[in-house]
């Protein structure tokens, strides 16, 4: 074979170049998507905001709808009656696809999944959103050792639905999923599973219980106090009908 057969001809040189900056640019102009989330107040009763931040797409996501979807594990709560109130005065918007028992304990219930949309966040960026939502710890067994219990929150995924173009294939690997159109109805949309950088990549919430080795204690005070209640509520109402004998 001539010498010259093996070098790369003029075309091929051009078309890998033009390739490559073509790549090159298409990278260089995508955007980041970065969600942070955080836990606010302490006890049984929190909230949770998440954020997420479309870094250098504020053309692209203004006709667009972004929701989380929350996998809720059997240690936290979402209250439907709490969330259809907070919803009537629009503040939160959210739907859970789960029956929901929030007296149950720990040990007694069951995960749930939660849609919620959040709304855009113009006073922190023009690409961001924001979603604030009340959560709620169940009772907890008691502990063993440290009087603490504590549950973890895994990522969401992260949802979006755009009425016009705008999606980046080239920047963003997603698929597509079912998910509720909106908050308001029961008809069901298709989003666009869209994959983030997580930070943190999960939250853990602790809470304090009590210890295993006061139960007997526990009881018998209980125990003495429920006696001691119902001897006195026995001795009232005697009392008060030997006196109208």
């Amino acid at each position: 074979m001539a010498p010259w057969t093996e070098c790369p001809t003029l075309g091929s040189i051009l078309f890998f170049c033009l390739t490559s900056h073509s790549i090159s640019y298409i990278w260089a102009t995508c955007p980041e998507v970065t969600v942070t989330r955080e836990i606010l107040n302490e006890g049984f009763h929190r909230d949770l905001v998440s954020r997420v931040k479309f870094v250098g797409l504020s053309e692209h996501v203004e006709n667009c709808k972004v929701m989380f979807q929350e996998k809720v594990p059997s240690g936290l709560y979402m209250d439907p009656y709490q969330l259809s109130s907070l919803q009537e005065h629009n503040i939160t918007e959210a739907i859970i696809t789960d029956m929901v028992d929030v007296e149950a304990a720990e040990y007694l219930s069951f995960g749930h999944t939660a849609f919620i949309f959040a709304k855009p966040d113009p006073f922190t960026c023009a690409e961001c959103f924001r979603a604030d939502i009340p959560v709620h710890i169940r009772y907890q067994q008691p502990s063993l050792e440290d009087g603490e219990a504590s549950v973890t929150l895994q990522s969401p995924q992260l949802l979006m639905r755009c009425s016009t173009g705008g999606l980046l294939r080239e920047c963003w690997e997603y698929s597509e999923v079912d998910a509720p159109c909106a908050a308001r109805d029961g008809t069901i949309c298709r989003w666009n599973n869209i994959k983030y950088r997580g930070v943190p990549e999960e939250l853990i919430l602790q809470v304090p219980v009590g210890l295993q080795q006061h139960s007997s204690v526990i009881c018998a005070v209980t125990l003495l106090v429920t006696l001691s209640c119902s001897l006195m509520i026995l001795v009232t109402v005697y009392g008060h009908a030997g006196r109208h004998i």
